[in-house]
């Protein structure tokens, strides 16, 4: 099993071990999740607490919205338990009965927008516990649905750590012919000028098609991208996201322009942005998730966006 070990440096300069605990009550560690949610899952926060209804008899600890508009549900056991898979598992037939009811949940938390960009086809489930068992872990590779197991752990100082064990990516679903998909143009105001930024589903290639002059550049870049330990690529409606607990990078193809954009999870303020390379996206509609656009057009554009990618996944 993974373990994380912290340790202190001491007065005398000796590290010192930081021994783990768990929590003596369940709700403390829900609480202090759900305060945290979007940090430390990339999920938004919907509800707590969440009744399922007279026939699935059950409350959901934490229902929300994760950054790429997927479904989440949280589940929280203080201890080693092993039903809390299970137990989130079967939450999951609520959710295929209750679109509507969480859409109306989505769009009074949310806004309007939000509710009509939720992506159905593959419902993410978080178990957070203080340790799993060994069944626990094969069996969610045996599941259709995204699962990531997170092992926590409180340390003095209130520190608090989520360590992800198992994360299986799921098999996307078709949407409902019922419902109809909304390829939705995003526009928004910069935060400065007022310039206005429009992206359609148009303007780029389907996430999981790569076009044939970017082929070469992209094959670098994902290997650029998955050099740094066990990183999930997720084909998703408008981007390719490559994430770990969260999203770290975003792909977006532009076959025009004959660029790969990538919108990393770093901070525009600690960086050098250089005009048609990087740019700062705070306040600018866009597709994908990260605050950091890189353009890259070329090996030499790879080669400096190394760094950046770098400081990404080391932060992540």
């Amino acid at each position: 099993m993974s373990e994380l070990k912290l340790f202190r440096l001491d007065t005398d300069g000796q590290d010192v071990e930081l021994r783990g605990s768990t929590v003596t009550l369940e709700v403390e560690l829900q609480r202090r999740v759900e305060v945290g949610m979007e940090a430390m899952l990339g999920i938004r926060f919907l509800a707590s607490e969440y009744p399922t209804g007279p026939w699935h008899r059950g409350r959901i600890d934490s229902l929300g919205l994760d950054e790429n508009g997927t479904p989440s549900l949280i589940e929280y056991k203080k201890g080693a338990d092993s039903g809390v898979l299970s137990q989130a598992i079967s939450y999951l037939s609520w959710l295929d009965s209750a679109r509507h009811e969480f859409e109306a949940l989505v769009k009074e938390k949310l806004g309007s927008e939000a509710a009509e960009a939720i992506d159905w086809r593959n419902p993410r489930m978080v178990c957070i516990a203080a340790g799993f068992s060994h069944h626990d872990r094969v069996a969610v590779h045996r599941l259709r649905e995204r699962v990531d197991l997170v092992r926590y752990r409180i340390f003095e100082g209130g520190l608090l750590s989520l360590l992800l064990i198992e994360s299986t990516p799921g098999s996307t679903r078709p949407i409902s012919h019922g419902r109809q998909s909304r390829e939705r143009e995003v526009t928004a105001s910069a935060a400065s000028g007022g310039e206005q930024t429009s992206t359609s589903a148009q303007a780029t290639a389907p996430a999981g098609e790569v076009p044939g002059c970017l082929q070469d550049l992209y094959t670098e870049l994902d290997e650029a991208l998955t050099a740094w330990g066990d990183v999930e690529v997720a084909q998703l409606r408008h981007y390719i996201a490559y994430r770990r607990m969260v999203n770290v990078a975003s792909v977006i193809f532009r076959p025009k322009h004959e660029a790969i954009l990538v919108y990393l999870k770093v901070d525009p303020d600690t960086v050098e942005l250089e005009e048609g390379f990087s740019r700062d996206m705070r306040g600018i509609g866009h597709l994908g998730t990260g605050d950091l656009e890189v353009r890259i057009a070329s090996a030499a554009d790879l080669e400096k966006a190394g760094p950046l990618i770098r400081r990404a996944f080391e932060a992540a």
